[in-house]
């Protein structure tokens, strides 16, 4: 009886253990294709040695699928490169003089990092602070009818082309301007009763600058339901709805909208804190577009407000997948490449860049820099080709840190409706490297649950 038992143990360790590591992944793979919430999906993965490239396991790799932010690892890769990891954005506060009057003038340089809570230089106090400094430094206490904000350095469409009705109006959708400031963000805090189904009311905008007519229809939902509340506006448009349900008895629940000007808000911030610190501006002051090149004799710098260098933006665009900043780096490198800041051209320098890297144009048919828009199309073998790339370059460290860690795996993770997305590397017990794309595209039923099956089939590479 021993003697069979031992046999038994042996088998089954050679049937476990004795399988490759592809094997195994195939195996899994497999029978994740086999349930029913996978029937109507597609599953790519993409596995390679991280020391020798040579491929470990492979499915639907040259398939292009919807990467959702696993795309950010092809913009951030290709800034430290265009851009370099020092790179700074510089936003110039100018005075003009002209019969006797004084005005503000801006110019705007893309930074995605005005007025951002992140760093404590570019809070908004602080660069509110900064102004004034400057500005009572060359004795002026009277700025006159306008403060203009020279808007050339991008192109006035702030949003991709290719992003959903759903997404602009919120947070995560604010566009990328040649004036950004607090991330285009702004809260919406909202009162909610206890009764389901009862409307809602607003408490109160932060920043108060932002404050824009709403009209409300959210409504409190179940218990324990979450925020299920959606604000819908567009770029330049004075006026915003909001739909949807919070939970019921909350006094102070709030949802993030995207601000359709962020300039006139900056603007109605800038003239309250000097009115605060007895600079006035009178009060027909509102934003101004410049064409390039209007540079007057009589306009004097009083003030440079460099942002943080690159690395440390592209830390927070990756590791809290902010998507402000992969579109402003896209039109970063559409304007200091090519002198014209717009999405089109700065994906055309991308893709260009990645040909020449490596990486098939076709492989990487995207439209944004942020992987936001459902119409991208990213294969996996591209992407574990940028982190190749990546992992030969003297900026690696920095790329490498911004990575989040997931389920104890230095990866960048992705999600948008119907799409699961990871890219990243992993070190095994045994010290084998791997650099390794996961995606699944239009699963069914729970993203949870998703997420829970392929860290699954990930823990493999441990």
């Amino acid at each position: 009886m021993k003697t069979v038992c031992l046999v038994f143990s042996l088998l089954f360790f050679n049937t476990i253990f004795g399988q490759s590591l592809s094997e195994r992944i195939g195996k899994s793979v497999s029978q994740l294709e086999q349930e029913s919430q996978f029937e109507h999906a597609i599953i790519s993965l993409y596995i390679v040695d991280g020391k020798t490239g040579r491929s470990v396991f492979e499915k639907n790799a040259q398939v292009g699928l919807a990467p959702a932010s696993c795309q950010k690892v092809v913009t951030s890769a290709a800034a430290f490169e265009l851009l370099g990891k020092e790179y700074q954005y510089k936003t110039l506060i100018k005075i003009r003089k002209s019969n006797d009057s004084t005005c503000l003038l801006i110019d705007a340089s893309g930074d995605p990092t005005m007025g951002s809570w992140r760093w404590e230089s570019t809070k908004m106090d602080n660069v509110y602070r900064n102004i004034t400094a400057a500005l009572k430094k060359n004795n002026i206490n009277l700025l006159g009818s306008d403060v203009l904000i020279n808007n050339s350095s991008f192109t006035h469409q702030p949003v991709p082309d290719g992003w959903v009705w759903q997404d602009i109006g919120n947070y995560y959708g604010a566009g990328a301007w040649p004036f950004n400031w607090h991330e285009n963000q702004y809260e919406l805090a909202l009162i909610s009763a206890n009764s389901e189904g009862t409307p809602t009311t607003i408490k109160s905008f932060d920043p108060v600058s932002a404050e824009i007519p709403v009209s409300n229809y959210i409504t409190s939902g179940k218990k324990g339901s979450g925020d299920n509340a959606y604000i819908y506006s567009a770029p330049y448009n004075p006026t915003a709805f909001a739909t949807g349900t919070i939970p019921p008895g909350q006094n102070n629940f709030t949802i993030s909208g995207s601000m359709p000007d962020p300039g006139k808000v900056f603007i109605k911030g800038l003239r309250s804190y000097l009115m605060q610190n007895n600079i006035a501006i009178s009060e027909g002051s509102n934003t101004g577009f410049l064409i390039q090149g209007t540079s007057n004799s009589s306009e004097e710098t009083i003030l440079t407000v460099t942002s943080p260098p690159m690395d440390s933006i592209n830390y927070w665009f990756l590791k809290k997948s902010v998507n402000l900043y992969g579109e402003a780096l896209v039109k970063t490198i559409a304007y200091e490449k090519a002198t014209t800041g717009s999405t089109d051209t700065g994906v055309a320098i991308i893709k260009d860049f990645w040909s020449r890297n490596g990486v098939e144009k076709s492989a990487l048919n995207i439209i944004d820099g942020s992987g936001l828009s459902p119409a991208n199309r990213v294969t996996t073998i591209a992407l574990v080709k940028v982190l190749q790339y990546a992992k030969g370059r003297p900026w690696f460290s920095s790329f490498y840190n911004a990575l989040p860690e997931i389920n104890g795996i230095k990866m960048k993770d992705g999600y948008i409706g119907g799409v699961r997305s990871y890219a990243g590397y992993v070190k095994s017990k045994s010290g084998n490297e791997y650099i390794f794309s996961f995606i699944v595209n239009n699963f069914d039923g729970s993203p949870g649950s998703v997420r829970e099956k392929m860290w699954k089939i990930l823990d493999l590479l441990k």
